[in-house]
């Protein structure tokens, strides 16, 4: 006991003066740095912390972890407000008293990453995987690190060794793209990154590595199109310590970080109360009251969280974000001429948010202006190639213009991009059947897509595109007879108001006449 009281003793004094004593190691001076700036609950933290490092200290029983953990809690606050040069002697004593600790050169190596002092974070994060060689995250800094210090060479092998330790991760992909580029190895660089926006087309930060390497390889349409998309959202890895980090503060951006994870694993009630406890902090916060709005939209709450969506643009007209949300509440209410504005001011301030896009193009169809919807849905589809409600809309668009032609062309197109999606081929059939262009029109096929598309599925707009193509082929009898146990069981499920356009077409095939309407105004889909 004795000697583990001078072994203390000599650490009080370290710390004291900031110079070494021969019975223990040397540690930094720590002091506190100007809070005036920083909310009351962060502030309160701090003192409260530095408060038990000192009685840590003045404590001769401490033990050097447990005086390890107060200065690492002390130093990991610091960091989490941003105070890097105060977190550092922190870190480094806790890193001296527990030196298998993994914490503490972990947030040593993102703290000198964060401020480009990249060769002792590189030292820091090499440690870090001497103590837990199988550490994702550590890979995938160390990887990204060594990338920036122009060694794609060293990188290789930890953004490949991240990959095979996690097969679903995409900050490792992204660094093996990144590295490929480097390499200057464009065409595997170009498999790596449209594998990143193939798993998460939202991954903006992989549009631009991705035009370089196929400027790299000449193709100047492909890389103009990913420099339009370029965004600098980071791709990062799935970090427990950094979210422990993050989530220290009682600070607005922290119980954001947290209601985001809780939203993602839909636990929507916590969620909304973490946004509810950061809106206590900052209630004019745009994006709190986004994602509170969001977090009660999932939980059915619609009207509040439209307040919530409303509040947030009329505290920041330009986000975007909350724009887009009340244009998709407005456009569920049928109310598309207001949710034409929500999406036209999304877009303003995001022309690269193709969901927006996509959706303004539906709405403007909806009220008659399907020649104005074209150019946003040849935006969306040159953006988002794979972007399926694109495509089909674009098809219906130019039906509505009367490019018969083009838009069967769009919906083959569709077919044979996405088989798995029943849209393409079911609206061809429509389209087959009934297009007033008879260059266009094919009961033949139309009846064999109907066929095809049976085996997913009966459902009443299927049913009515089989009696368009029974009309087609001249056999109205089969048609109408359809067409009524069509009404007859729209009625029974109480579909109303379907009766009347069922009932027109059925009229249409009692005189023998075929139908010359692909979808009437009120079945756009």
């Amino acid at each position: 006991m004795r000697r583990r009281a001078i072994a203390i003793a000599a650490l009080v004094l370290a710390v004291a003066c900031g110079g070494r004593d021969d019975a223990g190691p040397a540690l930094r001076p720590v002091s506190l740095p100007d809070l005036s700036k920083m909310t009351g609950s962060v502030q309160t933290q701090i003192g409260e912390a530095h408060a038990s490092l000192t009685r840590a200290i003045e404590n001769r029983a401490s033990a050097p972890a447990a005086l390890a953990d107060a200065y690492g809690r002390l130093g990991m606050l610091f960091m989490a407000a941003d105070l890097d040069d105060a977190a550092e002697p922190c870190l480094l004593n806790a890193q001296t008293l527990a030196p298998t600790d993994v914490r503490w050169p972990y947030y040593l190596g993102h703290l000198n990453r964060d401020r480009g002092e990249l060769a002792t974070a590189k030292a820091f994060f090499e440690r870090s995987l001497e103590l837990r060689p199988d550490e994702v995250a550590s890979l995938v800094w160390l990887g990204d690190v060594q990338l920036a210090l122009g060694s794609p060479a060293d990188a290789e092998p930890r953004f490949a060794k991240a990959l095979s330790l996690q097969p679903n991760s995409l900050s490792a992909r992204f660094g093996l793209g990144c590295t490929a580029l480097a390499r200057q190895d464009y065409r595997a660089a170009v498999t790596y990154l449209q594998e990143v926006l193939k798993q998460d087309p939202e991954a903006a930060s992989a549009h631009y590595p991705l035009a370089m390497a196929y400027r790299g390889l000449g193709d100047l349409k492909n890389a103009e199109t990913h420099l339009r998309l370029r965004e600098d959202h980071k791709i990062l890895p799935a970090d427990p310590l950094m979210v422990e980090l993050d989530e220290l503060l009682e600070s607005p951006q922290a119980y954001e970080s947290r209601g985001i994870r809780a939203l993602d694993q839909k636990n929507f009630a916590e969620a909304a109360e973490l946004f509810r406890k950061g809106l206590a902090i900052a209630p004019g916060t745009a994006a709190l009251q986004h994602r509170l709005g969001t977090a009660l939209y999932m939980m059915g709450e619609v009207a509040a969280a439209r307040e919530h969506f409303a509040e947030a643009v009329r505290v920041s007209p330009d986000y975007h974000l909350a724009q887009y949300s009340l244009g998709v509440l407005l456009q569920a209410d049928g109310r598309h001429t207001e949710a034409i504005e929500r999406f036209t001011a999304a877009l303003k301030s995001r022309p690269s948010h193709t969901a927006a896009r996509v959706r303004l193009a539906a709405s403007l169809r909806r009220t008659g202006r399907a020649k104005d919807a074209l150019p946003h849905y040849e935006q969306a589809v040159l953006l988002q190639p794979d972007n399926t409600e694109a495509r089909f809309g674009h098809a219906v668009a130019l039906v509505q213009v009367r490019r018969y032609r083009e838009g069967r062309e769009r919906l083959a197109e569709g077919m044979k991009m996405f088989p798995e999606q029943t849209v393409f081929a079911h609206g061809l059939a429509r389209l087959l059947a009934t297009a007033p262009d008879d260059r266009v029109r094919d009961g033949q096929r139309a009846m064999a897509l109907v066929q095809d598309v049976l085996k997913q599925g009966r459902t009443l707009d299927l049913g009515a595109t089989m009696a368009m193509a029974y009309a087609e082929l001249g056999q109205y009898e089969q048609a109408a007879t359809i067409q009524r146990d069509l009404i007859a069981a729209a009625e029974k499920a109480g579909l109303r108001d379907l009766v009347p356009r069922l009932a027109a077409n059925l009229a249409l095939y009692e005189r023998r006449e075929p139908c010359r309407t692909p979808w009437t105004a009120d079945e756009i889909p």
